[in-house]
This record gives C-alpha cells, sequence and structure tokens, in this order.
C-alpha cells in the first residue's frame, strides 16, 4: 500500500535531525555496519518476549544477524542508556499504540531498559487491550494497548464495525500518557480470514469494503484529528511508527534469482544503503504525519521503513513459538516475514526512539 502526498511542502517538518559535530544529521538515511557488541540483551535475560518473537529460543541456528549497527550516512547515534532512560523518564508513562509490530517494538524496549537495570524491581501485567510494564523504583510504565486500526471497531447486531470517523473508546486509555508512540499499516489490507473487520463505516455510510489505501487514509486522518484535540504537546510527546516492510518476495533483493519463497534461510542484510534502495519500496506511512488541516503534523515520524527494508534476515521465519512442528517443517507456507526476532531489529527503532527523546 502506498498512501498519497509523500512529497506534500509540509513533509519536511517531519524530517527527524539531531546536531551532532555542527551538522544536521538524518537519521534515517544511512547503512548497517557489524559491530561485535551486539546485540544489547540476550533473549535469554528478558523473559517477557514472547514466544513469536523468541527467534533463539525457538531454534534459530545463526546469531549474525544479531551483530548489526544502524549507521546514518553522516554521523553516529548515541548508544542506548537504559539507566539513563528510565532516570529521565522517571514517574512518566510511555505508551505503544497500534498493532503487533507495535507490541514488537514495546517488548524490546523493555528487555533494553531492564538489562541495564537488573536489579530494579519490575511488574508485569498482560491483558487485552492494555498490558504494562513497571519499573517500579523509578515509576517508570511502558505500557502497550492494542489497536490494530487505531479507530475504533464496534460491534452492532453482531457485526464488526470499522468506525474510520471514530476514536473514542480507544482514546480514552491514551490521554494521560507522557510519551505516545502509535503504528498502524498491516491489518489494512488483510482480507478473508484475516480481516478484522464486516463493515466499514465512513460518513454515515455503511461499506462491504472500500479502497484499502482510501481507508486507511480516512483513519489516519481522523487519528491526526484526534491527537491535534485532545493531546496536550507542552507536556505529552507524540511519535508515529512508519509502516513495518515484510520480505515474502525474493524478487526484491534478488532480481529472482532465488530457491526461496520469503525470507526463510536469509542471514544477512541487503548491502547499500536506504537513501538509495527506495526504488519499488512501497510507503505507507506518509499520511501518517498530517492532520487534515496541512499544517505540521502532529506526531515525530519515526521513518523505519526503508532500513527496515534492508533486514530480510532479521525475521522470526519459522524460529517462531507460534508455529508447530508441522508447519514448521514447511517454511514456504509458514515463515514469519512480518514480525521481527528479539533481540534484533526493533532494537535500532528504540534506538532511534531514544535518540529523538533525549537529543
Amino acid at each position: 500500500m502506498s498512501l498519497k502526498n509523500h512529497h506534500s511542502k509540509h513533509h519536511h517538518r517531519l524530517s527527524p535531525m539531531y546536531q551532532t559535530n555542527q551538522s544536521t544529521c538524518a537519521l534515517f538515511a544511512g547503512t548497517w555496519v557489524r559491530d561485535d557488541s551486539y546485540p544489547l540483551y540476550q533473549y535469554s535475560s528478558c523473559p517477557i518476549i514472547d514466544a513469536q518473537f523468541n527467534c533463539q529460543m525457538y531454534g534459530r541456528p545463526d546469531s549474525d544477524y544479531l551483530k548489526y549497527r544502524w549507521r546514518p550516512l553522516n554521523c553516529e547515534l548515541p548508544r542506548f542508556d537504559g539507566l539513563e532512560f528510565l532516570l529521565k523518564m522517571t514517574g512518566k508513562t510511555v505508551m505503544f499504540v497500534g498493532d503487533s509490530l507495535g507490541r514488537n517494538q514495546w517488548e524490546s524496549l523493555i528487555c533494553m531498559v531492564a538489562t541495564s537495570a537488573p536489579t530494579t524491581q519490575t511488574q508485569m501485567v498482560r491483558g487485552d487491550p492494555l498490558s504494562t510494564f513497571k519499573f517500579l523504583d523509578y515509576g517508570v510504565t511502558l505500557s502497550f494497548y492494542k489497536a490494530t486500526y487505531l479507530v475504533d471497531i464496534d460491534v452492532m447486531q453482531g457485526k464488526r464495525i470499522l468506525r474510520l470517523d471514530y476514536i473514542s473508546g480507544n482514546g480514552n486509555a491514551w490521554l494521560n500518557a507522557d510519551v505516545l508512540s502509535f503504528n498502524t499499516g498491516h491489518w489494512w489490507s488483510h482480507q478473508g480470514s484475516l480481516q478484522g473487520w464486516d463493515y466499514m463505516e465512513s460518513g454515515g455510510k455503511y461499506y462491504r469494503d472500500m479502497d484499502r489505501v482510501t481507508a486507511m487514509e480516512k483513519g489516519l486522518r481522523t487519528w491526526a484529528e484526534w491527537v491535534d484535540t485532545h493531546i496536550d504537546r507542552s507536556r505529552t510527546r507524540v511519535f508515529f511508527l512508519s509502516i513495518s516492510p515484510t520480505h515474502y518476495n525474493p524478487s526484491e533483493w534478488n532480481g529472482g534469482a532465488s530457491s526461496t519463497k520469503n525470507c526463510y534461510g536469509e542471514t544477512a542484510p541487503m548491502s547499500g544503503t536506504a537513501k538509495v534502495l527506495n526504488r519499488g519500496i512501497h510507503r505507507s506511512n506518509e499520511g501518517g504525519g498530517y492532520s487534515d488541516k496541512g499544517h505540521e503534523g502532529p506526531a515525530y515520524l519515526l521513518d523505519i521503513t526503508l532500513l527496515s527494508q534492508l533486514r530480510k534476515d532479521s525475521h522470526p521465519s519459522i524460529y517462531s513459538g507460534d508455529l508447530s512442528p508441522e508447519q514448521r517443517s514447511n517454511p514456504a507456507r509458514s515463515a514469519d516475514c512480518s514480525h521481527w526476532c528479539l533481540p534484533g531489529l526493533p532494537d535500532t527503532w528504540n534506538q532511534l526512539f531514544y535518540t529523538a527523546l533525549f537529543y
């Protein structure tokens, strides 16, 4: 899916920069470099990782994919410091809102922070839609709120209605967070048994279906207006995570000369830079930073799409605790090339998140 208006005249206002050595650093244009000091934590020291993301526990035989660090073209990112995170966020709540990619990032951040403060008292409460992890000694809460479309879904007469113009029930849970990070994307294209709704509602009319990009744009416009109306930007930082790419089509990275059908067996990133590898890569986040009024958007765009596109090696593939032995024996059909291993790529998303928060 690709949303329109990427080259809006307002787009430059969403380009996150930070100063280093008197130069501006474009955080999201760069390359992956090998760094043997990575990963930042071990799966064995972070018991909260979902089976779905826990590739090393579920038999992934290679580990080189853990040894890559993101390097922007003209600067170095500050190394993540979980203790600094706790000290600067003392007494505050960070909430991730969205789909399972948001959960992927949330669990990554918990692991990254907890590794820096192994003796801190913690508390985990898993729920639906809200799960929370607390660092009790610092009063820091990291939460995940499941809202795959961000806008509301209501059940009416036994049917699930995706309400493209409304955020009410969902939004009440988001109001008191000090930092909000939103994401959406993958669920908008689901069809058949994976589709999360029976009808869409827009402008008071009901639809069995509509163009999915149009629907997503409507939903994101509703979300942007909700942020503009309900969030006090002087006390709450708002982020939007761009679309997380999938790797189900090997022709995207090897010109079609492949015996595989997806990310299974991939052990190294694509070479090159995110800056030049944007041919044919569909961007689904461009509506995310804008409100309908066309002014500067309500969120800081964590534009992880292209840098993640290079990481065909970092998906769970068949090394997921959610798969049966039968499914694992058929990677062409069962490999997960949507989510990401932990430790792994979402740790870099959080390093960028950390940089944007504090630098």
